[in-house]
């Protein structure tokens, strides 16, 4: 087992929600203040500061300055970071990074987003430019049709049917109904997927074989994780999660430069891989997860990604109610993405913080059964940015 040099001190997050009426100041401090009181600090004791999120959204050109100067955190030194929708789980690797290099003691890490600033239009323009925007993004591509073609290829290879997409969806309705922060606080049954159901929403096509159902949706939200050298970790807090191991992978963004779509993503094979090791421990260790469910697509190839079923076998674990709070691997016990919604910038935040309050074991109703080791896997893009990160008590 790896030595315990790093620990989050302190999580925060504002409710995710569809449209913020304050700037994206009033929406970050509303995670800083959070996760400051969590960790039961000031700005004095903070070293350094990482502001995270997509720059397309932000009508604020380099927000981590004005940020920093909102949150008090001037003049120590701050940074800003993007890799899309794994901008707040990369500043959480960079932020370790920092302290286990000996650079900052103390850093703050604070993703968020406020997507409502532009409208849904240009907000589906500007994640298609997260695609080549010479061969790719000019023909029209956008995330939906992307896990679209992840999701023909799952499905003729492995025997994935609609109804196993559906119950990724339906699993994600029950935890998002008690997240009190979560855009979509209520449960979702087959019959919100029936075409012959007048009131239903959830079936509409968006790219085949995805419904309306199968895809998350836009939000404004901020998360906050804090992070401590190990001594000042163990002084400040009584109930420190260490870090133990973390992994990253990138992939080809052209989807001519991908392997076996029916295989998955590439990237989440090598991230966890990686996070393993450093960590000492294997897939089956793992008491509680979060995985990155833009799409109910993305929930079954995470879950052959992370080494919780064998490739081809990931729709298993829906069937058998295996990721419930109650089954034999836990995931997105919060409600997911599915949910919670997607601020892009806050996401990744968010997920380490469900995973610290798991270990903590101060998730309220979402709380697993005394859980040892969480993992976090969070991407951006289209798999072009893979993390995965693994925390223990």
């Amino acid at each position: 087992m790896p030595s315990k040099d790093v620990a989050i001190i302190g999580v925060g997050q504002s409710n995710f929600v569809r449209g913020y009426e304050g700037s994206i100041k009033e929406l970050a401090f509303e995670a800083f203040r959070e996760a400051m009181q969590n960790a039961k600090i000031t700005q004095k004791d903070v070293d350094a500061s990482i502001f995270c999120s997509a720059p397309e959204y932000d009508k604020q050109r380099s927000p981590a300055g004005v940020m920093a100067e909102y949150m008090g955190l001037i003049p120590q030194p701050t940074f800003y970071l993007e890799s899309v929708c794994s901008s707040s789980s990369m500043g959480v690797k960079v932020a370790y990074s920092m302290i286990k290099a000996g650079l900052h003691d103390l850093v703050v890490v604070l993703g968020f987003q406020k997507m409502s600033e532009i409208t849904s239009a240009e907000s589906q323009e500007r994640m298609g430019r997260g695609a080549d925007i010479q061969w790719e993004s000019p023909f029209g591509t956008m995330m939906p049709g992307y896990y679209a073609l992840y999701a023909q290829a799952y499905m003729a290879a492995n025997g994935l049917t609609l109804d196993d997409l559906m119950n990724v969806r339906i699993k994600s309705g029950t935890y998002g109904q008690i997240n009190e922060r979560a855009v979509y606080q209520r449960g979702v049954t087959e019959a919100d997927f029936d075409p012959a159901n007048e009131k239903a929403r959830m079936w509409g096509p968006v790219a085949s074989p995805l419904r309306v159902g199968d895809c998350c949706a836009n939000a404004d939200g901020s998360s906050c994780i804090i992070l401590a050298g190990a001594d000042r970790a163990k002084a400040l807090c009584d109930k420190p999660v260490w870090v133990m191991g973390i992994g990253a992978a990138s992939a080809s963004v052209n989807m001519v430069g991908r392997p076996d779509f029916a295989k998955g993503m590439q990237g989440p094979h090598i991230a966890s891989a990686e996070a393993y090791k450093m960590a000492g421990i294997t897939a089956a260790d793992i008491d509680v997860a979060e995985v990155h469910d833009c799409f109910t697509i993305a929930e079954i190839m995470a879950y052959e990604g992370l080494g919780f079923a064998p490739i081809g076998d990931g729709k298993q674990l829906i069937r058998e109610k295996a990721t419930y709070k109650e089954g034999r691997i836990p995931v997105n016990v919060d409600g997911g993405l599915l949910s919670k919604g997607h601020p892009v910038g806050a996401t990744g935040g968010s997920q380490i913080r469900t995973i610290v309050l798991q270990l903590r074991g101060e998730a309220g109703p979402m709380q697993v059964k005394d859980p040892e080791i969480g993992l976090v896997h969070n991407v951006g893009g289209v798999g072009l940015y893979s993390n995965v990160t693994i925390l223990g008590r």
